[in-house]
């Protein structure tokens, strides 16, 4: 999403149009709240995981132990576990040291091993011709993803997850007889090998999706009570970097290490900075809560156009705010049905209007006008009326098959305060 609203001079004139960049702030947050250990509660999926693949392999030695007389390589079937069980035990073991962190290195021994215990499987199998029913460790190999499924890249899982299950399907294919019943042992013992990683896969993708968005959520939740007026995430680390550049220099001045007057370089340097501050002061003037919430919102601005030229939004109290985001977050972050169009939102606030006295007090109406794409009246959550309800009485329809809410909101005169 590009946010456009009008430019004013220091007297409030509407010059012209500008942009401003998207979400960087909450971009930084939630980087800096990604540390180097598993982020966002994945290291409980990674003991949870841990813990699934040891019951897999106590099952898997089980069955090992019960067809070792079969196995026309009894040692090298014993030396695959022994091998699968050193690795996975180890790579975890260290990952845990380094914080919770799998380094290329280690990621490509722990595949390695994986291979060779498959290898050494297989080969202790092979004259059977019936690797669906007898293999042991080569499965659980291939379940063992599962253990570093929170610490590798989602495309690192699945490349390893597809040479692993081709490895299997190849040997199958070569060494097993084209017998029909053995279609079904060879398919069963497959599956149990790449599902388990691909299955992780998902499950830890929209966990952190999830996890994700809510945080998104959070850190905009707290405009909601901020001035009518006010800098956001992004504009306050930047007054921060200001000040303390500022700090330094009239420092630096006050005890004699800077001598007056200034010279060019220094000088000009004091100029940007007072010419940064003033662009930040002017700023602080015309950007709303809601300019805010949707700008520093990774989700929100990517999807939402807000159009504020008066910036009536910072008009709304508390509930009135919480109600309009909260409706603006359903309509956008609600999962839509495959094939439909990509959901987004406008919201177009103003020209204000004179309402009646309400408990003795003069009230103007702010209209808020809802506009959306993609977003059909029957899918809408039921909790998005609720949250529109909050900000003031409102009547919708239907426009180029999508939704359209116009809202009447009533808020307290700005010359009465």
């Amino acid at each position: 999403m590009t946010y456009s609203r009008p430019e004013e001079n220091t007297l409030g004139v509407i010059l012209g149009r500008g942009r401003r960049r998207e979400a960087d702030a909450t971009r930084r947050v939630i980087g800096a709240a990604a540390p180097r250990r598993s982020s966002l509660g994945t290291g409980f999926i990674a003991i949870g995981a841990a813990v699934i693949f040891g019951l897999r392999a106590v099952y898997g030695i089980v069955w090992f132990v019960g067809l070792l007389p079969t196995y026309p390589h009894p040692v090298a079937a014993a030396a695959a576990w022994a091998v699968l069980l050193v690795v996975v035990a180890a790579v975890f073991i260290t990952a845990r040291a380094l914080g919770d962190r799998l380094p290329d290195w280690l990621f490509i021994i722990f595949v390695v091993g994986l291979v060779a215990a498959m290898a050494l499987d297989l080969w202790a199998i092979w004259p059977l011709h019936d690797i669906g029913r007898h293999a042991t460790a080569a499965v659980t190999a291939g379940m063992a993803l599962v253990v570093v499924i929170t610490q590798r890249r989602t495309a690192d899982i699945l490349v390893s997850t597809g040479v692993l299950g081709a490895v299997l399907a190849t040997a199958m294919i070569i060494n097993t007889r084209p017998n029909p019943d053995d279609f079904a042992p060879q398919l069963t013992t497959l599956a149990f090998a790449v599902l388990p990683a691909v299955i992780g896969v998902v499950i830890v993708r929209g966990f952190r999706r999830l996890v994700q968005v809510e945080l998104d959520r959070v850190l905009v939740q707290g405009t909601v009570s901020a001035p009518r007026f006010a800098v956001g995430m992004m504009a306050s680390e930047e007054l921060a970097r200001l000040d303390l550049a500022a700090e330094e220099l009239l420092d630096s001045v006050a005890n004699g290490n800077t001598a007056l007057p200034l010279d060019p370089k220094t000088a000009s340097v004091a100029a940007s900075l007072a010419t940064e501050l003033r662009l930040h002061l002017i700023e602080g003037r015309r950007e709303t809560w809601l300019y805010h919430a949707i700008t520093e919102s990774d989700m929100l601005g990517k999807s939402v156009t807000l159009i504020d030229k008066s910036s009536l939004a910072g008009l709304l109290d508390p509930q009135q705010r919480d109600g309009l985001l909260s409706a603006v977050w359903l309509l956008v972050s609600d999962t839509a049905k495959p094939g439909e169009k990509n959901r987004s939102v406008s919201i177009a606030v103003g020209p204000a209007g004179p309402s009646p006295e309400v408990h003795g007090h003069r009230k103007i109406t702010v209209p808020i006008v809802i506009t959306t794409t993609g977003v059909a009246r029957n899918r809408v959550d039921p909790a998005t009326w609720n949250a529109i309800r909050r900000v003031g009485q409102y009547s919708d329809s239907t426009q180029n098959s999508s939704l359209k809410v116009d809202i009447e909101c009533l808020v307290d005169n700005p010359a009465d305060n």
